[in-house]
Protein backbone atom coordinates (compact mmCIF):
# COMPACT_ATOMS: atom_id res chain seq x y z
CA UNK A 1 0.00 0.00 0.00
CA UNK A 2 1.32 3.72 -0.91
CA UNK A 3 1.29 5.80 1.47
CA UNK A 4 1.77 9.65 0.99
CA UNK A 5 3.42 11.47 -2.12
CA UNK A 6 6.81 10.37 -1.81
CA UNK A 7 7.61 7.47 -4.62
CA UNK A 8 10.68 7.36 -4.28
CA UNK A 9 10.54 4.58 -2.05
CA UNK A 10 8.64 1.07 -2.12
CA UNK A 11 5.81 1.29 0.76
CA UNK A 12 4.20 -2.01 1.26
CA UNK A 13 1.55 -3.45 3.88
CA UNK A 14 2.97 -5.51 6.28
CA UNK A 15 1.48 -5.46 9.69
CA UNK A 16 2.99 -7.64 11.82
CA UNK A 17 4.79 -8.34 15.17
CA UNK A 18 8.86 -8.99 15.36
CA UNK A 19 12.00 -8.60 17.43
CA UNK A 20 15.57 -7.52 16.83
CA UNK A 21 18.17 -8.97 18.95
CA UNK A 22 21.93 -9.84 19.58
CA UNK A 23 23.41 -12.12 21.37
CA UNK A 24 26.45 -10.54 23.46
CA UNK A 25 28.47 -13.99 23.60
CA UNK A 26 28.20 -14.89 19.97
CA UNK A 27 28.20 -11.54 18.81
CA UNK A 28 25.29 -12.94 16.23
CA UNK A 29 22.18 -10.42 15.45
CA UNK A 30 18.71 -11.72 14.47
CA UNK A 31 15.67 -10.69 13.31
CA UNK A 32 12.41 -12.42 13.47
CA UNK A 33 9.07 -11.81 12.39
CA UNK A 34 5.61 -13.29 12.04
CA UNK A 35 2.31 -11.50 10.19
CA UNK A 36 -0.97 -12.13 8.10
CA UNK A 37 0.91 -11.03 5.15
CA UNK A 38 2.36 -13.13 2.20
CA UNK A 39 6.28 -13.48 2.79
CA UNK A 40 6.94 -11.39 5.25
CA UNK A 41 10.88 -11.76 5.40
CA UNK A 42 11.17 -10.74 1.99
CA UNK A 43 9.39 -7.20 3.42
CA UNK A 44 10.50 -6.72 7.18
CA UNK A 45 14.04 -8.44 8.02
CA UNK A 46 17.41 -6.83 7.22
CA UNK A 47 20.78 -7.76 8.18
CA UNK A 48 24.14 -7.55 7.01
CA UNK A 49 27.19 -9.64 9.53
CA UNK A 50 29.51 -7.21 10.75
CA UNK A 51 26.89 -3.85 10.85
CA UNK A 52 23.98 -4.85 12.37
CA UNK A 53 20.11 -5.90 12.16
CA UNK A 54 16.83 -3.79 10.62
CA UNK A 55 12.81 -5.09 11.14
CA UNK A 56 10.80 -2.10 8.54
CA UNK A 57 7.08 -2.93 9.20
CA UNK A 58 3.18 -1.57 9.43
CA UNK A 59 2.57 0.36 6.14
CA UNK A 60 6.35 -0.48 5.30
CA UNK A 61 8.90 1.78 3.91
CA UNK A 62 11.05 -1.22 2.22
CA UNK A 63 13.95 1.02 1.91
CA UNK A 64 14.56 1.55 5.52
CA UNK A 65 16.16 -2.06 5.22
CA UNK A 66 19.51 -1.28 3.00
CA UNK A 67 19.25 2.03 4.10
CA UNK A 68 19.42 1.41 7.43
CA UNK A 69 22.31 -0.88 7.25
CA UNK A 70 24.46 1.46 5.09
CA UNK A 71 23.47 4.35 7.89
CA UNK A 72 24.83 1.92 10.53
CA UNK A 73 28.17 1.13 8.22
CA UNK A 74 28.67 5.10 7.60
CA UNK A 75 28.94 5.47 11.36
CA UNK A 76 25.63 6.68 12.51
CA UNK A 77 23.94 5.43 15.93
CA UNK A 78 21.09 3.42 15.47
CA UNK A 79 18.89 6.22 16.78
CA UNK A 80 20.63 8.57 14.37
CA UNK A 81 19.85 5.97 11.60
CA UNK A 82 16.47 6.13 12.11
CA UNK A 83 16.09 10.07 12.52
CA UNK A 84 17.59 10.47 9.00
CA UNK A 85 15.45 7.67 7.48
CA UNK A 86 12.09 9.69 8.63
CA UNK A 87 13.46 12.89 8.32
CA UNK A 88 12.50 13.08 4.27
CA UNK A 89 9.31 10.51 4.78
CA UNK A 90 5.89 11.80 4.53
CA UNK A 91 4.52 8.67 5.38
CA UNK A 92 6.44 8.55 8.65
CA UNK A 93 3.53 8.23 10.89
CA UNK A 94 2.41 4.92 9.76
CA UNK A 95 6.05 3.38 10.18
CA UNK A 96 7.06 1.03 12.25
CA UNK A 97 11.25 0.07 12.96
CA UNK A 98 13.71 -0.97 14.75
CA UNK A 99 17.66 -1.35 14.28
CA UNK A 100 20.17 -2.92 16.36
CA UNK A 101 23.89 -2.46 15.78
CA UNK A 102 27.02 -4.61 16.69
CA UNK A 103 27.31 -3.12 19.99
CA UNK A 104 23.97 -4.10 20.88
CA UNK A 105 22.91 -1.11 20.77
CA UNK A 106 19.22 -0.37 19.45
CA UNK A 107 16.42 2.24 18.59
CA UNK A 108 12.75 2.02 17.95
CA UNK A 109 9.86 4.09 16.63
CA UNK A 110 6.60 3.62 16.21
CA UNK A 111 4.25 6.31 14.04
CA UNK A 112 1.06 7.71 15.52
CA UNK A 113 -0.89 6.42 12.75
CA UNK A 114 0.11 2.51 13.10
CA UNK A 115 -3.13 0.54 13.63
CA UNK A 116 -3.85 -0.17 17.11
CA UNK A 117 -2.85 -2.26 19.13
CA UNK A 118 1.53 -0.85 18.23
CA UNK A 119 3.98 0.15 20.17
CA UNK A 120 7.68 -1.26 20.84
CA UNK A 121 9.43 -1.97 24.17
CA UNK A 122 13.87 -1.94 23.91
CA UNK A 123 16.13 -3.45 26.37
CA UNK A 124 19.41 -4.34 26.50
CA UNK A 125 20.77 -5.83 23.42
CA UNK A 126 16.78 -6.25 21.90
CA UNK A 127 13.86 -4.11 20.69
CA UNK A 128 10.32 -5.86 20.38
CA UNK A 129 7.75 -4.14 18.39
CA UNK A 130 4.16 -5.07 16.98
CA UNK A 131 1.33 -3.64 15.12
CA UNK A 132 -2.37 -4.28 14.57
CA UNK A 133 -2.30 -6.55 17.00
CA UNK A 134 -5.34 -8.44 19.27
CA UNK A 135 -4.37 -7.23 22.24
CA UNK A 136 -1.54 -4.72 24.10
CA UNK A 137 0.27 -7.56 25.72
CA UNK A 138 1.92 -8.89 22.81
CA UNK A 139 4.80 -6.53 22.65
CA UNK A 140 5.50 -7.05 26.63
CA UNK A 141 4.94 -10.98 26.53
CA UNK A 142 8.11 -10.83 23.95
CA UNK A 143 10.08 -8.54 25.55
CA UNK A 144 9.66 -10.77 28.82
CA UNK A 145 10.38 -14.31 27.28
CA UNK A 146 13.71 -12.76 25.27
CA UNK A 147 14.72 -11.57 28.65
CA UNK A 148 13.82 -15.18 30.53
CA UNK A 149 15.45 -17.20 27.59
CA UNK A 150 19.01 -16.41 28.49
CA UNK A 151 19.58 -20.39 28.40
CA UNK A 152 18.96 -21.01 24.50
CA UNK A 153 20.83 -20.06 21.77
CA UNK A 154 19.86 -16.69 19.63
CA UNK A 155 17.66 -18.32 16.76
CA UNK A 156 16.08 -20.47 19.15
CA UNK A 157 15.62 -17.12 21.74
CA UNK A 158 13.98 -15.59 18.77
CA UNK A 159 11.36 -17.83 17.96
CA UNK A 160 10.26 -17.97 21.16
CA UNK A 161 9.70 -14.89 21.69
CA UNK A 162 8.04 -14.94 18.89
CA UNK A 163 5.60 -17.60 20.08
CA UNK A 164 5.32 -15.89 23.18
CA UNK A 165 3.43 -12.74 21.21
CA UNK A 166 0.83 -15.68 20.03
CA UNK A 167 0.22 -17.24 23.18
CA UNK A 168 -1.83 -13.67 24.07
CA UNK A 169 -3.18 -13.41 20.77
CA UNK A 170 -0.91 -12.36 17.97
CA UNK A 171 -1.91 -10.48 15.18
CA UNK A 172 -5.55 -9.68 15.06
CA UNK A 173 -6.04 -11.02 11.69
CA UNK A 174 -4.29 -14.59 12.59
CA UNK A 175 -1.44 -15.88 10.74
CA UNK A 176 0.14 -16.83 7.49
CA UNK A 177 4.36 -16.26 7.41
CA UNK A 178 7.22 -16.12 9.42
CA UNK A 179 10.66 -15.59 8.87
CA UNK A 180 14.33 -15.98 10.86
CA UNK A 181 17.13 -13.97 9.76
CA UNK A 182 20.72 -14.52 11.58
CA UNK A 183 24.24 -12.42 10.95
CA UNK A 184 27.25 -12.69 12.28
CA UNK A 185 28.85 -10.02 15.08
CA UNK A 186 31.86 -9.60 12.27
CA UNK A 187 32.44 -9.13 8.55
CA UNK A 188 31.96 -12.03 6.92
CA UNK A 189 35.34 -12.44 4.97
CA UNK A 190 33.04 -14.78 2.29
CA UNK A 191 30.42 -12.56 1.37
CA UNK A 192 28.00 -15.41 0.15
CA UNK A 193 28.47 -17.04 3.57
CA UNK A 194 26.63 -13.78 4.97
CA UNK A 195 23.38 -14.17 6.14
CA UNK A 196 24.13 -17.31 8.76
CA UNK A 197 20.44 -18.11 8.76
CA UNK A 198 17.88 -17.15 6.39
CA UNK A 199 14.84 -19.37 6.92
CA UNK A 200 11.54 -18.21 4.82
CA UNK A 201 7.95 -19.26 5.91
CA UNK A 202 5.94 -17.76 2.66
CA UNK A 203 2.43 -18.76 3.39
CA UNK A 204 1.96 -21.71 5.66
CA UNK A 205 -1.54 -22.06 8.36
CA UNK A 206 0.88 -22.77 10.85
CA UNK A 207 4.21 -20.27 10.40
CA UNK A 208 5.40 -20.29 13.55
CA UNK A 209 5.63 -24.31 13.82
CA UNK A 210 6.86 -23.98 10.57
CA UNK A 211 9.94 -21.68 10.65
CA UNK A 212 10.91 -23.56 14.17
CA UNK A 213 10.65 -27.08 12.41
CA UNK A 214 13.00 -25.36 9.59
CA UNK A 215 15.23 -23.94 12.53
CA UNK A 216 15.85 -27.78 13.02
CA UNK A 217 16.40 -29.42 9.83
CA UNK A 218 18.82 -26.36 9.31
CA UNK A 219 20.69 -27.61 12.28
CA UNK A 220 20.69 -31.24 11.34
CA UNK A 221 22.21 -29.86 7.67
CA UNK A 222 24.94 -27.84 9.13
CA UNK A 223 26.00 -30.62 10.89
CA UNK A 224 25.51 -32.62 6.97
CA UNK A 225 27.66 -29.56 5.49
CA UNK A 226 30.24 -29.94 8.56
CA UNK A 227 30.61 -34.10 8.07
CA UNK A 228 30.98 -33.08 4.18
CA UNK A 229 33.74 -30.82 4.53
CA UNK A 230 35.51 -33.89 7.04
CA UNK A 231 34.86 -36.10 4.01
CA UNK A 232 36.82 -34.17 1.21
CA UNK A 233 39.68 -33.50 3.87
CA UNK A 234 39.91 -37.00 4.21
CA UNK A 235 38.75 -36.65 8.00
CA UNK A 236 36.40 -39.94 8.33
CA UNK A 237 36.45 -39.82 11.96
CA UNK A 238 34.95 -35.75 11.87
CA UNK A 239 32.94 -36.68 9.05
CA UNK A 240 31.09 -39.83 11.41
CA UNK A 241 30.80 -37.27 14.19
CA UNK A 242 28.71 -34.63 12.40
CA UNK A 243 26.85 -37.04 10.77
CA UNK A 244 25.47 -38.65 13.31
CA UNK A 245 25.23 -35.50 15.00
CA UNK A 246 22.43 -34.72 11.74
CA UNK A 247 20.83 -37.75 12.25
CA UNK A 248 20.42 -37.32 15.40
CA UNK A 249 18.41 -34.21 14.98
CA UNK A 250 16.01 -35.36 12.13
CA UNK A 251 16.64 -39.41 12.52
CA UNK A 252 13.85 -40.13 9.63
CA UNK A 253 15.81 -38.83 7.03
CA UNK A 254 17.14 -41.16 4.26
CA UNK A 255 20.32 -38.90 3.47
CA UNK A 256 21.68 -38.30 6.44
CA UNK A 257 20.73 -42.06 7.26
CA UNK A 258 22.99 -43.16 4.16
CA UNK A 259 25.84 -41.23 4.74
CA UNK A 260 26.05 -41.91 8.30
CA UNK A 261 26.37 -45.44 7.05
CA UNK A 262 28.93 -44.42 4.75
CA UNK A 263 31.05 -43.29 7.02
CA UNK A 264 30.85 -46.10 9.74
CA UNK A 265 31.72 -48.56 6.49
CA UNK A 266 35.12 -46.13 5.84
CA UNK A 267 35.89 -46.37 9.74
CA UNK A 268 35.77 -50.01 9.12
CA UNK A 269 32.24 -50.27 11.17
CA UNK A 270 30.88 -52.17 9.15
CA UNK A 271 28.22 -54.51 10.65
CA UNK A 272 26.70 -50.82 11.99
CA UNK A 273 26.68 -49.90 8.67
CA UNK A 274 25.14 -52.60 7.20
CA UNK A 275 21.50 -51.88 9.64
CA UNK A 276 21.64 -48.69 8.47
CA UNK A 277 22.22 -49.10 4.64
CA UNK A 278 19.32 -51.91 4.64
CA UNK A 279 16.87 -49.21 6.87
CA UNK A 280 17.51 -46.63 3.84
CA UNK A 281 17.58 -49.50 0.62
CA UNK A 282 14.29 -50.78 2.12
CA UNK A 283 12.87 -47.22 1.73
CA UNK A 284 14.50 -45.93 -1.74
CA UNK A 285 15.92 -48.53 -4.13
CA UNK A 286 17.88 -45.23 -5.73
CA UNK A 287 20.52 -45.23 -2.78
CA UNK A 288 21.80 -48.68 -3.75
CA UNK A 289 22.73 -46.83 -7.46
CA UNK A 290 24.31 -44.23 -5.27
CA UNK A 291 26.14 -47.02 -2.70
CA UNK A 292 27.16 -48.31 -6.16
CA UNK A 293 29.04 -45.09 -7.29
CA UNK A 294 31.01 -44.31 -4.86
CA UNK A 295 33.91 -46.39 -4.78
CA UNK A 296 35.11 -45.26 -7.98
CA UNK A 297 35.38 -40.87 -6.57
CA UNK A 298 36.68 -42.36 -3.38
CA UNK A 299 34.03 -41.67 -1.17
CA UNK A 300 33.55 -45.32 -0.41
CA UNK A 301 36.11 -47.18 0.06
CA UNK A 302 36.30 -51.53 0.88
CA UNK A 303 37.02 -54.32 0.20
CA UNK A 304 35.23 -55.93 -3.07
CA UNK A 305 33.66 -58.66 -0.68
CA UNK A 306 32.46 -55.89 2.09
CA UNK A 307 31.07 -53.86 -0.39
CA UNK A 308 29.46 -56.51 -1.73
CA UNK A 309 27.64 -57.59 0.94
CA UNK A 310 26.27 -53.63 1.49
CA UNK A 311 25.28 -54.11 -2.14
CA UNK A 312 23.85 -57.18 -1.76
CA UNK A 313 21.12 -55.63 0.91
CA UNK A 314 18.98 -54.24 -2.15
Amino acid sequence: MIIGNNSRYCKINAHTYSIVARDPETGEMGVAVQSHWFSVGSVVSWGESGVGVVATQSFVNKSFGLRGLNLLKEGNSPQEAIDILLSDDEGKDARQVAILDVKGRVATYTGSKCIKYAGHITGENFSVQANLMFTDKVWPAMAESFKQSKNLPLPERLIKSLKAAESVGGDIRGKQSAALLVVAGTTQENKWDDPLIDLRVEDHIEPLKEIERLLKVWRAYEHMNNGDIATEQGDMGKALEEYKAAQNIYPNNLEMTFWTAVSLANKNKLENALVMFKRVFKKDKNWVILAERLPEVGLLNLKEEDLKRILALK
